[in-house]
């Protein structure tokens, strides 16, 4: 009876065998497989694996039969996710700071079981997670759970939220008081996750380090601010915020010349509205006014000027007539 339950198994651990171990380079020859599921306890012969092979072909797995007589045998020839795609993966997790570095290894060990082992090997050479600034708390992957939950139930969430103190330990924000807030969506901006929200005690939209957050839970209360988070464009929200500080939405009109084009092209997308008139050209965004775009817009000195509209240029103004109060000699 065990021999007949092992046989039930013998299609899977193929298909195990094929998925593990096989790529182009490293495919599996009949004797191998043969072997493998005799040494599982699944006695077979070539025919019966013949059929099974032909089988999981069926059901879409794309099986390769290589014919060379040095490295002959079976492989996969392609997968849900091809090697490049996966390094993507393990670069991204690599990156981000709010990601753990015990939960970065742990990830990017399951994302290895995407490919074979010998692929997997690669990914080993190029990851460098004990070389990056990771984040040193796992409470991030509660809070996002929370989050999805509350906007799938259409439901607000509280929270409590800390900050960095001068000696490097982290507090509670305002005594540790309870935001409540309706969540819009989770935002990846600058290596960092940031929940966007409507803030209930403000009633506007407001922005959460969601690494600060702690002791995130939902509420019974739906979700409010309907009209403010439904006029939020996420396709191309992080382009309009600078620094996730969150402002009043502006369109500006910009001055500057012909080869700062890519600059305004990589920081607001290819559609910038921009026009050329003789060795000026004259560009047109929307942006949420703060301190930061401010700050960006200082980044590119004299090569670009505000020209409208003229609240604008004028904060602008006192922005830098301000810092440049703090370097006059006394």
């Amino acid at each position: 009876m065990a021999n007949q339950q092992n046989q039930k198994l013998k299609m899977l651990k193929i298909m195990e065998y094929l998925r593990m171990d096989t790529d182009e380079e490293h495919p599996i020859s009949m004797p191998e497989i043969l072997r493998r599921l005799e040494a599982d306890g699944i006695p077979a012969e070539r025919k019966s694996v013949y059929t099974d092979l032909a089988i999981l072909e069926d059901y879409g797995l794309d099986i390769i039969q290589s014919k060379s007589r040095t490295n002959g045998g079976y492989y996969l020839g392609s997968r849900d996710f091809e090697l490049p795609e996966v390094k993507l993966l393990v670069d991204a997790v690599s990156a981000s700071k709010f990601i753990t570095e015990k939960k970065s290894t742990e990830l990017v060990k399951k994302i290895e079981g995407l490919v074979s082992k010998e692929q997997a090997k690669q990914l080993h050479r190029q990851v460098v997670v004990m070389d990056r600034l990771k984040g040193g708390s796992e409470e991030i992957y509660y809070a996002v759970d929370v989050i999805y939950n509350c906007i799938d139930n259409d439901c607000r969430m509280q929270f409590q939220y800390v900050e960095w103190t001068p000696e490097g330990e982290l507090q509670y924000r305002h005594d540790g008081a309870l935001y409540e807030v309706s969540p819009a969506f989770l935002l990846w901006d600058n290596e960092n996750y940031y929940l966007v929200a409507y803030d209930e005690k403000s009633k506007g939209i407001r922005h959460y380090r969601v690494d600060k957050i702690r002791n995130a839970s939902a509420m019974e209360e739906a979700r409010g601010g309907r009209q403010e988070r439904e006029a939020l464009r996420l396709s191309d929200y992080s382009k309009r915020t600078f620094g996730m500080f969150a402002g009043k939405e502006e369109t500006i009109r910009l001055r500057t010349s012909p080869e700062m084009a890519g600059v305004f092209r990589d920081r607001f997308g290819s559609d910038v509205a921009m026009r050329q008139e003789g060795t000026d050209l004259f560009v047109r965004v929307s942006v949420q006014l703060s301190s930061q775009f401010y700050g960006w817009l200082a980044g590119l000195g004299s090569k670009v000027e505000v020209i409208g509209p003229e609240a604008v240029r004028s904060a602008y103004r006192d922005y830098l007539e301000e810092i440049l109060a703090q370097y006059k000699e006394s």
